[in-house]
């Protein structure tokens, strides 16, 4: 089972039908539309995700799963919609429970359709493990970052100090990356990709290009890759 149009239809619907009602009259049709071919592709990345590094994990399962939950925490938000308007799939780290690890994502929605890899809002002791590595191991860092493909696939976003971090200089050659607070890079793609039946060898093939940063930020915070 693949996504299709008609997932992009449910979710399109969703964000003009965003309550609790409308959901629960159409929760067949989020099964069927998202939650089973999320389910599939999950599967089927699954045993490619595992060669490319037995430590990220690929789960299809509704409760802890690599499928991010539709419900919306609004306990601390303005924004008080109930669900989530997007699929968000995560391969996390096996460590990525006890502490803070890099990870893959995969991002659908109407509008955009994209691929992260990375590290998004590191802890204190992660970022400043992080910040040490890039700035006793500038070659390694750089050189992971340094791919063609990677580059010209993958861009770095993410919050950043706007002055150098406790303990740097301005004129420190690796600066900007020393001033991130996130650790992402992401890779925009075509929409149309989604509903294919090799999805999961394009996602792969993504993250097959990213596999020497995401080694390099591993070892940044000491987790095997």
């Amino acid at each position: 089972m693949t996504f299709t149009e008609d997932t992009f239809s449910f979710l399109r619907l969703l964000a003009e039908n965003n309550h609790r009602d409308w959901f629960a009259e159409h929760k067949t049709s989020y099964e069927a539309q998202v939650r089973e071919p999320a389910f599939a592709l999950i599967e089927a990345i699954a045993p490619a995700l595992k060669e490319l590094s037995p430590h990220f994990v690929a789960k299809a399962s509704k409760m802890g799963g690599s499928l991010m939950r539709v419900h919306r925490d609004v306990r601390f938000s303005k924004q008080k919609q109930p669900y989530k308007t997007h699929i968000g799939i995560q391969f996390r780290h096996e460590q990525g429970k006890d502490i803070h690890a890099p990870g893959f994502y995969v991002h659908i929605e109407p509008t955009q359709v994209f691929l992260g890899v990375g590290l998004w809002h590191p802890d204190a002791v992660a970022l400043k493990g992080i910040r040490h590595h890039i700035d006793t191991f500038p070659d390694a860092w750089r050189g992971a970052q340094a791919g063609e493909k990677f580059n010209k696939h993958f861009a770095m976003t993410g919050d950043a100090l706007k002055r150098a971090p406790k303990g740097f200089p301005m004129t420190h050659p690796m600066i900007e990356d020393l001033k991130r607070k996130d650790f992402i890079a992401i890779a925009q793609i075509a929409r149309e990709l989604v509903c294919e039946d090799d999805f999961a060898e394009i996602v792969m093939g993504y993250f097959g290009l990213a596999a020497p940063w995401m080694k390099e930020l591993c070892r940044a915070v000491r987790v095997p890759f």
